[in-house]
């Protein structure tokens, strides 16, 4: 039977920055396919009647220390980002374009947006800074753009997220594992062991 990982990720959460760290990792080491599904975490919350962390106080100072915690728990960089939260519609559609259009370069997109939002902490409000953050990892903002906007892109992301809440999801980062749902990148460790089971 062939092991696999759906990941349902938004750029915008900290914690799918972190799960995007070790699910890789996990797969390879599990002999797992990893299938990534960039969904829209807004629609998500809107759908469930969820909201983010942040708009409460007390669970927002909770969930920023225990990120670094978990951070530190698995050696990677974390910087709580002080321009936090991003409208990342075009970001999550661009992904959503790039896995269809662009496959082999899919990763590196990811790559460049997780490290510049969660590592540089660099300000996603700003058209310049994202243009600037997709030149320097050798995209051409203007065409990623265009592909944001296309109507390929647009339904692939609304089909992910209409998947995800199909299948329960309410938040990021989302994992399903032989049909399993398992929310948080604190619930990696289950995910594993669903995988070696």
């Amino acid at each position: 039977m062939t092991k696999s990982v759906d990941f349902y990720y938004d750029f915008g959460s900290p914690a799918a920055y972190l799960a995007w760290t070790q699910i890789a990792r996990i797969c390879a080491e599990q002999g797992a396919t990893l299938v990534y599904k960039p969904f829209l975490l807004g629609a998500v919350f809107k759908a469930t009647g969820n909201a983010s962390p942040v708009t409460i106080p007390a669970k927002a100072k909770f969930m920023f220390a225990d990120l670094n915690r978990w951070a530190k728990h698995w050696g990677v960089p974390l910087t709580i980002n002080p321009f936090f939260p991003f409208n990342g519609l075009e970001l999550m559609r661009a992904a959503a374009g790039m896995q269809l259009r662009e496959p082999r370069r899919f990763e590196d997109f990811n790559r460049a947006i997780y490290t510049a939002m969660w590592v540089d902490a660099q300000d996603f409000s700003k058209p310049q800074v994202v243009a600037g953050v997709l030149q320097r990892a050798g995209f051409d903002p203007a065409a990623m753009m265009v592909l944001a906007a296309s109507d390929e892109a647009k339904a692939a992301l609304r089909a992910n997220t209409d998947e995800a809440l199909a299948r329960g999801a309410f938040g990021a980062p989302t994992f399903v594992v032989n049909g399993q749902l398992y929310w948080g990148q604190d619930r990696l460790f289950m995910v594993e062991q669903a995988l070696a089971a």
